[in-house]
């Protein structure tokens, strides 16, 4: 009998932790804000300014293009440009010109509220070379680029490598810094692809190196940590810490840029 009583109380246990209850946890809505991306680089103009609008988190994936924004764009050396709207919440500069070293400053203005940023374009620093890095795994040759240049002496460079495999955009998040290699040739190969998107024996890469400010480098170093790239796969999401005063998401960044292209040969 007390056997019967054990295996009773066994079976309702077993049912009880096969029984996988939904749970559904409440979203709240946000208020909509205001999205800047703004680039301005070291290569001739024009440079342009995209607003939109944020969206909740069950919308879809379309977001309300701001086409009433006034936008001006301002340099230390008494430089103004106020730029002119084209399409799609896109704006363009007509004479502001991106020089490594100077301050920009940025002013938008939607509804009667003011957003402003500041950003200072880092001096450029060569991207001499690309070099192919070959590493077997499970018996098979894998690919990595290694971008060749050195980095200055004085501490504190950021760099930001955008990478493309045959015209196909690979959206890993390259940030690099100068902590541990300061002054030094770079060694670091950039992260490749995924399991879908690979590189591959007679592929062309081509690589974008930017100089990237403090303020840039923050910011997406955030969004590679919320990418799943960090520590444990990956932090939980959030608005990534910009340099817009005023409460609008995105970017001001001004950063130099350069690119090459490399070839996958047959070894």
């Amino acid at each position: 009998m007390q056997f019967k009583i054990y295996l009773y109380s066994f079976c309702i246990i077993l049912l009880l932790a096969s029984c996988d209850k939904v749970i559904t946890l409440p979203t709240q809505d946000n208020d909509s804000k205001v999205v800047i991306e703004a680039n301005i680089t070291d290569q001739p103009g024009p440079y342009f300014v995209k607003l939109t609008r944020s969206i909740n988190l069950n919308d879809p994936n379309v977001y309300p293009v701001i086409e009433n924004g006034t936008i001006v764009i301002a340099d230390n050396t008494g430089a103004k440009d106020t730029l002119t709207y084209l399409r799609g919440g896109v704006y363009k500069t007509k004479t502001i010109r991106g020089i490594y070293g100077r301050t920009y400053f940025l002013e938008v203005t939607v509804d009667g509220k003011k957003y402003t940023a500041q950003n200072t374009m880092p001096n450029k620093v060569n991207l001499d070379s690309l070099r192919i890095n070959i590493f077997p795994i499970n018996g098979k040759n894998q690919y990595s680029i290694i971008p060749v240049f050195t980095d200055p002496v004085e501490l504190g460079n950021g760099y930001r490598f955008i990478q493309k495999i045959n015209d196909t955009l690979d959206k890993n998040y390259n940030i690099f810094n100068d902590n541990l290699n300061n002054g030094r040739v770079n060694q670091r190969p950039l992260n490749n692809g995924n399991k879908d998107l690979t590189i591959k024996v007679l592929d062309f890469v081509s690589v974008e190196m930017q100089c990237i400010s403090p303020s840039t480098q923050l910011y997406y170093y955030t969004l590679s940590q919320q990418s799943g790239a960090g520590p444990g796969g990956g932090t939980a999401p959030t608005n990534p810490p910009n340099n817009i005063v005023g409460g609008a998401l995105g970017l001001f960044s001004t950063h130099t840029t350069q690119t090459k292209v490399i070839f996958i040969p047959i070894y």
